[in-house]
């Protein structure tokens, strides 16, 4: 059963739109975005709502295999073709004949093999392994990455030619961190799924306050990892515990080059985040503390003053590993255990420029 496309947000909506839109053009579709998000599930989405949903639905990971056995997963192979082929085998094209073959991780496929997948896609023929007759085929190709392809072709790491080729149709899925309305529809659903699963007869709903913390934390892995936490909350019944472990992990630098980064980084104003603060001095930061009392507490909301809190400390900590490790950028996301294209995201949204030479 395919797993359907949950969530009430704009690009969500905008992607289920696009997705009926393109299911019968059978145009190559080029799926991006971050780990976790929900790749496979727009690829499956777009072969569900298309007129080959009764053919096959053929998935391979190219990361998952090196070049020699990714290229014979691929186009198969002819019996005799290498040691150990003691028999013919056909490969996912053949497979996927007439049905969609989804590449996942496309953006670590080999070079050498890209060369061959772009003839396949221009031609729609090509060649087993040993074999010097050349076969038809007729799949979809749905192709998804989460690496910047641009960044990988001035890289020379990706053909342009062959980006040019499958990003025909592009459904860029926003992460999680960015469409948080969606995420109480995401619990409910998989809540239920999961119910069903471990054959349990009632699981509580989450709370407000759950829900609210649930939507305050940045999910680094995106759906698949609140996946997890609802299993996990399903086994130890205790959101506390969820939660301590979640923002433990996510305020952690891991795997620092640099040995004098402190765990705790300095605020803005040069304390730190654990000196004792006087009476309203750090709300004063986000409220006009000399309005009158009327105002005051109108401009006065925890949901509001903790989103500005929170992207006030990622700005902080982002510009303090920034600035140790050189404004390298690609080092920076490392530590701190995001994408290189989410930093740019995260740099373009707090406004962070790099210091003019």
């Amino acid at each position: 059963m395919t797993t359907p496309l949950i969530g009430v947000s704009k690009s969500i909506l905008k992607i289920k739109e696009l997705i009926s839109h393109v299911a019968n053009t059978c145009l190559n579709v080029l799926i991006t975005g971050e780990t976790g998000v929900g790749k496979e599930v727009v690829a499956q989405n777009l072969y569900e709502e298309s007129i080959r949903s009764s053919q096959n639905f053929v998935k391979i990971n190219c990361a998952a295999l090196p070049e020699t056995l990714l290229e014979s997963e691929l186009f198969g192979y002819e019996k005799g073709a290498f040691t150990g082929a003691h028999r013919k085998r056909h490969g996912k094209f053949k497979t996927a004949d007439k049905g969609v073959l989804f590449l996942d991780e496309i953006g670590d496929m080999p070079m050498a093999l890209q060369s061959k997948m772009l003839h396949v896609l221009q031609s729609g023929e090509f060649s087993p392994l040993g074999s010097d007759q050349d076969f038809k085929t007729d799949a979809w190709v749905i192709a998804a990455t989460n690496h910047n392809l641009e960044e990988r072709i001035a890289a020379k790491k990706f053909r342009e030619d062959l980006f040019y080729r499958l990003n025909i149709i592009k459904i860029d899925i926003p992460p999680l961190r960015n469409r948080t309305e969606d995420i109480p529809a995401l619990v409910e659903y998989y809540s239920r799924i999961y119910q069903t699963e471990f054959g349990m007869d009632q699981v509580e709903k989450p709370n407000t306050e759950v829900m609210e913390k649930l939507c305050a934390y940045t999910w680094p892995g995106n759906i698949r990892q609140l996946q997890n936490c609802i299993k996990k909350q399903m086994v130890l019944n205790s959101w506390d515990k969820i939660f301590a472990e979640l923002f433990s992990e996510n305020l952690t630098l891991h795997n620092s080059p640099a040995s004098d980064i402190p765990a705790h980084p300095p605020l803005a104003n040069g304390t730190s985040p654990n000196a004792t603060l006087e009476e309203g001095a750090l709300i004063a930061e986000f409220v006009d503390l000399s309005t009158s009392s009327e105002k005051l507490f109108e401009d006065i909301s925890l949901k509001k003053i903790k989103k500005m809190a929170s992207d006030r400390v990622e700005r902080e900590v982002i510009i303090f590993v920034l600035k140790k490790v050189g404004w390298n950028r690609s080092k920076a996301a490392k530590i701190l255990k995001i994408s290189y294209k989410t930093l740019l995201y995260k740099m373009t949204e707090f406004k962070i420029q790099p210091p003019v030479k």
